[in-house]
């Protein structure tokens, strides 16, 4: 009798260790041409946001795992021209959101725009990019405790233009 309760313990360490954090699935957009893997069941919405000056109707898909949000944004612009100028509001209104600093950017071989953000223990890690007149962001933001560069790896890797 002894045994069994020390038993059922560990047995039920055992499998709550087995059950997946993360439930990665693959996303495809219906108004924008991407895949990703969102780590949970994503949502959608759209609204007018304004970027700097423009007006724009912009979709996000996101999932939330631990507080940790999962998300891209993409919207159309009218002229590819503003593309330079919306992909710089993206980020300063994506760091704004969570009281930061940029502390680390670069551009990747494909042109996209890569930033790491701080502030209030808060984190951002996103990547920004176009293609034609289409503008994107995919970004995982959160307790900065919270999140892991294995699973911000996995997440913005995923990510695909097609």
């Amino acid at each position: 009798m002894k045994h069994q309760l020390p038993l059922a313990l560990i047995l039920a360490a055992t499998l709550s260790a087995c059950s997946p954090k993360y439930d990665w699935r693959d996303y495809r957009s219906n108004d924008a041409p991407y895949a990703v893997l969102f780590p949970g069941k994503p949502a959608t919405q759209t609204r007018s946001i304004k970027l700097d000056q423009l007006d724009v109707s912009m979709t996000m898909t996101a999932a939330e795992i631990d507080g940790v949000v999962f998300a891209v944004g993409s919207a159309q612009l009218a002229d590819a021209a503003q593309v330079p100028a919306a992909i710089e509001a993206m980020k300063t209104a994506m760091v704004s959101n969570i009281g930061g600093t940029v502390t680390a950017s670069k551009t990747t071989a494909n042109g996209a725009q890569e930033i790491e953000a701080g502030g209030k223990g808060m984190r951002l890690v996103g990547r920004f990019m176009a293609k034609d007149r289409r503008i994107y962001q995919a970004v995982v933001i959160g307790p900065a405790r919270n999140i892991d560069a294995e699973t911000v790896d996995t997440y913005l890797s995923s990510f695909k233009l097609y």
